[in-house]
């Protein structure tokens, strides 16, 4: 059984879970991309973890979480998308704020306030962004969503989730009305300037690659 895991461990292990390492490998680079860290820090750390049994490693390959290390990183995960639901629902904080709050509290909260908190939102499902909340059984819900940054005119896409690391997308998504649970209407998209129009509710929106990147739906119909 691998030892209680420092706060280091916890956030690699999320960040491994986060890249698919619960089902296929993830690589040192994606790895290091995603943490921001310098790739030779990478790997000694993915030789600790898999010294410590939280991950099976292949140098020159990847590493793939092993059961204890699905279950230590859902673990984290279910905290961190509860918090940051408590901290909009309960406290009115804006979804751009959450995220980098949640990564301090995290850490910190009992498994006795984990229980509190899920029991006070009735046991949710979503955080406010949209992902999946594991359960605390460690069990989280999988779904095939689309990026938005790939769908075509003509299609009406319902969006399921948003990339939460960055305030200020956040913060346009939410004037634009380019939240969970909208319905948007891709009515065309120019190649040659890059720009997809959406309509969303009653207004037609023009955006980018980028200023789609990081939206994730389903699509409805096409």
């Amino acid at each position: 059984m691998p030892e209680q895991p420092s706060r280091a461990v916890q956030d690699y292990l999320k960040t491994i879970h986060r890249l698919g390492g619960d089902d296929g490998l993830v690589s040192p680079l994606a790895i290091a991309a995603r943490l921001q860290v310098r790739a030779p820090s990478v790997t000694g750390m993915l030789k600790r973890l898999a010294d410590a049994g939280w991950i099976a490693y292949e140098p020159g390959a990847g590493a793939r979480l092993t059961p204890a290390g699905i279950a230590e990183a859902r673990r984290v995960i279910r905290r961190h998308r509860l918090v940051e639901l408590f901290l909009t629902r309960v406290l009115g904080l804006d979804w751009s704020e959450v995220d980098a709050e949640a990564e301090a509290l995290e850490h910190a909260i009992s498994p006795r306030l984990e229980e509190a908190i899920a029991a006070h939102l009735g046991e949710p499902l979503e955080d406010p962004h949209g992902h999946p909340i594991p359960t605390a059984e460690g069990v989280i819900a999988r779904r095939e969503l689309r990026s938005l940054a790939d769908c075509r005119p003509g299609q009406r896409v319902l969006i399921r989730e948003v990339q939460d690391d960055s305030p200020e997308r956040l913060r346009r998504w939410r004037t634009l009305g380019l939240t969970p649970g909208a319905v948007v209407d891709f009515v065309s998209h120019r190649p040659l300037d890059g720009l997809f129009e959406l309509r969303v509710g009653d207004q037609v929106v023009a955006l980018g690659g980028e200023g789609l990147a990081g939206l994730r739906g389903e699509v409805l119909s096409d």
